[in-house]
C-alpha cells in the first residue's frame, strides 16, 4: 500500500475542543496540516500548512512533537497516511478557512458519533487530545 507523508496538528482550545478541518471536494474532517514540499522538515511543513490553511503564524518552538502515526488515507483509496503529529496552541478566534479548506470545526468527544472523521483522527490523534478515548 503506497504511503502519503503528512504533518498534522492536534490543536485543543481552553474549552477542551479540538480543531478539525474539511478540504474542498471531501466529506471527512481531519486535523489541519498537509504534505511536505521538497526538503521540508515535518515541523516546517506544518508551520507552512497552518499559515496557508488557517492564517496562523507559528514558529517551531510553538510545536510539541507527539509522534508518527499510520492509518488508512481518508481521501486516497488504497493508500495509507504516515503522519508526523504535533500539538500546538492557537487562539480559536485567530483561525479562518483559507486555501483548499471548505470548513473548520471545533469539536468535542460527543461530535465523534455524528461527524465523518478521517481514520487517522479517530484511531490516533483524537485519543491524544482526549485520553479517555484511548481506553
Amino acid at each position: 500500500m503506497p504511503d502519503i507523508h503528512v504533518s498534522a496538528a492536534v490543536i485543543v482550545d481552553e474549552a477542551d475542543r479540538v480543531l478539525v478541518v474539511r478540504k474542498h471536494g471531501t466529506t471527512r474532517f481531519m486535523q489541519p496540516g498537509g504534505k511536505p514540499e521538497a526538503g521540508e522538515s515535518a515541523a516546517a511543513t506544518l508551520i507552512r500548512e497552518l499559515h496557508e490553511e488557517l492564517g496562523v503564524l507559528l514558529v517551531e518552538s510553538d510545536l510539541r512533537p507527539l509522534g508518527r502515526f499510520i492509518s488508512a488515507a481518508a481521501n486516497e483509496p488504497g493508500h495509507r497516511v504516515v503522519a508526523d503529529a504535533f500539538a500546538a496552541a492557537i487562539d480559536p478566534g485567530a483561525v479562518s478557512v483559507q486555501a483548499e479548506l471548505a470548513e473548520l470545526r471545533w469539536i468535542t468527544p460527543d461530535d465523534m458519533s455524528t461527524l465523518p472523521l478521517a481514520p487517522l483522527s479517530v484511531e490516533h490523534l483524537l485519543p491524544l487530545a482526549w485520553p479517555a478515548l484511548a481506553r
